[in-house]
């Protein structure tokens, strides 16, 4: 068993946010150092306790209590570095199927890893082709962004 400290692991929260940024991961589903979310996890002081929580619609659930930052960004750190949606970006979004396509063509192209689905997004007869790309390709897709997430 190793008892080394891995000195990689952040131990602030502002450290853990940095991380983040610096390796790519998306701020959508985790309320880390002052980043609101709807829905997600995240970090709060209470009663002199930290803790890690989950809300969604407004209800927020405490999931652990954490005697210090150190242990509770440790346990952030190691549930988003395993979260295989937190490295996502949706770079494309359309209604049309030929051009979710034709993106994925041009992913392709340059050697970018993607995955894309297909949601009922104004119901099964009016489905969306979403494209997403992960952790800092996401910088090397943003003119593709640009022509084909459609609002």
């Amino acid at each position: 068993m190793n008892l080394i400290p891995d000195p990689n692991i952040p131990k602030t929260e502002a450290e853990l946010a940095n991380w983040m940024k610096a390796n790519c991961y998306n701020f959508n589903g985790y309320a880390i150092n002052g980043n609101s979310i709807d829905e997600g996890c995240g970090i709060e002081i209470s009663g002199g306790n930290y803790i890690w929580y989950y809300t969604e619609r407004g209800q927020k659930n405490v999931l652990k209590y954490f005697l210090t930052e150190e242990e509770v960004i440790r346990y952030a750190y190691l549930q988003i570095k395993n979260d295989k949606w937190a490295q996502t970006h949706c770079i494309g979004f359309t209604f049309n199927k030929s051009r979710s396509l034709e993106l994925s063509n041009k992913l392709q192209e340059i050697g970018i890893t993607f995955h894309q689905d297909e949601i009922p997004y104004l119901g099964p007869q009016t489905p969306a082709f979403r494209t997403f790309v992960f952790g800092c390709d996401v910088k090397k897709a943003a003119a593709l962004k640009a022509e084909y997430y459609e609002k």
